[in-house]
């Protein structure tokens, strides 16, 4: 990941980068291995994770497309 700063605006380059980051979910990756998860734990997680996922195309899958 690569964020450019220009004329010394450090603030506006940091704020891309949160930015980016918590597009790609970086930060909830660092939460989550702060501390150790039991494996049970995490299929869960995983699991609850894939249900999202297949809700969310479902009801993308269902809207109608205005072209």
């Amino acid at each position: 990941m690569r964020i450019e700063v220009v004329e010394n605006q450090i603030e506006a380059a940091l704020k891309a980068l949160k930015k980016r980051m918590q597009k790609e979910g970086l930060f909830q990756e660092m939460k989550r291995r702060a501390h150790y998860e039991k494996p049970s734990v995490k299929r869960k997680r995983k699991q609850a994770q894939a249900r999202r996922k297949r809700r969310k195309a479902m009801r993308r899958q269902q809207q109608p497309d205005d072209d």
